[in-house]
């Protein structure tokens, strides 16, 4: 059974558009590098929690401390590389991969 689309509903990428402007303009060049570090916290996060482990456990796993592990979840924006991968690689035993979109 068809259903009758809602004329009121916007699509988060019409939402996106209307709130930050087209691709490439500079706000919205601004909104999508934030919602990239916000989504690379978020899988970090995910992935402590799907090995059921504590942020001080992984800190200690990788050779850090808490703090940074919270920082790194919440704000993943000033963290090196090489960090990074360790706590990917060392910490949580996964792979990390970048990639370049031009």
């Amino acid at each position: 059974m068809a259903t009758a689309k809602n004329k009121n509903l916007t699509s988060l990428d019409e939402l996106i558009d209307k709130e930050y402007g087209n691709k490439g303009t500079e706000k919205r060049d601004e909104f999508e590098k934030g919602f990239e570090d916000f989504k690379y916290g978020v899988l970090i996060h995910q992935a402590r929690l799907d090995q059921g482990m504590t942020q001080e456990q992984l800190a200690k796993k990788c050779g850090t401390n808490k703090g940074y592990i919270s920082k790194v979840e919440n704000n993943i924006n000033d963290v090196r590389l090489s960090t990074l991968q360790r706590i990917v690689e060392v910490g949580l035993g996964g792979k990390l991969e970048l990639g370049i979109n031009l």
